[in-house]
């Protein structure tokens, strides 16, 4: 009988023991299959793609750092910490009013674009991070800062498919800026907000077919059926022509294919930043043959655009519900007859 209660003590205290062993293991805050992130006695662990960092918590919360791409922005300006942006590169890209300011009152500074970065004024700076896509071509760059005791932490939120994964990141910006609360907080409402208006979609009768994006000297790059793209239009009720496919990326195609595809769609969404439909002509006369560009509506990304600036892939990429919203107006207006558009703008 001892025998037989030590047997099962042991085995208790074995999978107990395996149980929080497994526990420990596994306390990643998800944020996508790309990213995540934990905390682990006085260090603050995070995973980014192929790049895993290690930052002591004594260095967090970070106070000033770099932005060498404007799709970050939009994180920053969502939770009012537009003030722990010290420096960014191509700011004719930065739609936001606020940052824009900061940058003329020389509280941010210009450190250069992707053809090249003022390195000596990144270092001059002395960030506590800089933020970046990673691109390959510029390591000798990242290796120099990184030399120079600046932490470089690489988020490529452009590659995120999934609509509430890419806003998700903010909850990471709330960690890193001590401000994980009021993160959580935002993206629960935007999570909350998304799946509400998913469910309005659902109220409409009729499902329309969509064609996106445009030609590019001689190839229409087409969104894959796995794409971000894809989802906002299949969240919002409506048809994709190239839903079927299995891609995550661009599909390039040829006007023709485009054509045999093209002959039911009554919506033509994400062109680009045109003015009306002649000028979208004088790139491409060939559109007068697709059904939808002489009956159907055509909609532009330039809703919210100041120069070379678009806040589509500024605010909208934190904003996902009202990305989503946009869709939702344009495929069934009659579901949100009080609703204006925020990003989108129809081609006329």
């Amino acid at each position: 009988m001892k025998v037989t209660f030590f047997t099962i003590f042991t085995l208790f205290l074995f999978l107990a023991c395996k149980k929080e062993s497994s526990a420990k293991l596994n306390n990643w805050q998800i944020i996508s299959e790309n990213v995540q992130f934990k905390d682990e006695g006085n260090f603050f662990h995070l995973k980014s793609g192929k790049f895993d960092y290690t930052v002591p918590t004594s260095k967090l919360p970070f106070k000033k750092v770099i932005l060498l791409n404007a799709s970050l922005v939009g994180y920053f300006t969502e939770l009012n910490s537009e003030q722990n942006i010290i420096g960014i590169s191509s700011p004719e890209y930065v739609y936001s009013k606020k940052v824009q300011q900061m940058i003329t009152d020389g509280k941010i500074q210009n450190v250069g674009n992707e053809q090249k970065y003022n390195l000596e004024k990144i270092i001059a700076l002395k960030p506590d991070a800089v933020f970046t896509n990673y691109i390959a071509s510029f390591e000798n760059t990242y290796d120099l800062i990184k030399k120079n005791g600046i932490e470089i932490i690489f988020l490529d939120e452009y590659l995120e498919q999934n609509s509430l994964e890419k806003s998700k990141y903010l909850v990471l910006f709330g960690k890193l800026f001590n401000q994980e609360k009021k993160a959580v907080t935002h993206f629960e409402t935007i999570e909350k907000s998304y799946d509400s208006l998913k469910t309005v979609a659902k109220k409409a009768m009729n499902k329309p077919v969509v064609l996106a994006n445009e030609m590019y000297g001689n190839q229409w790059f087409l969104p894959g059926g796995k794409s971000n793209l894809a989802q906002f239009i299949s969240d919002a009720n409506a048809t994709y022509i190239n839903a079927g496919s299995s891609e995550s990326k661009a599909v390039p195609m040829s006007f023709e294919e485009i054509f045999a595809k093209a002959q039911k769609v009554e919506y033509w969404v994400n062109i680009g930043n045109h003015v009306n439909k002649k000028e979208l002509l004088q790139i491409n006369p060939n559109y007068t043959k697709l059904p939808v560009f002489n009956d159907g509506k055509l909609y532009t990304m330039n809703g919210r655009e100041v120069g070379k600036s678009n806040d589509y892939f500024e605010s909208g990429v934190v904003r996902a519900d009202l990305v989503l919203k946009d869709y939702i107006k344009i495929f069934h207006p009659e579901l949100l007859p009080n609703y204006q558009l925020t990003y989108l703008r129809e081609l006329k």
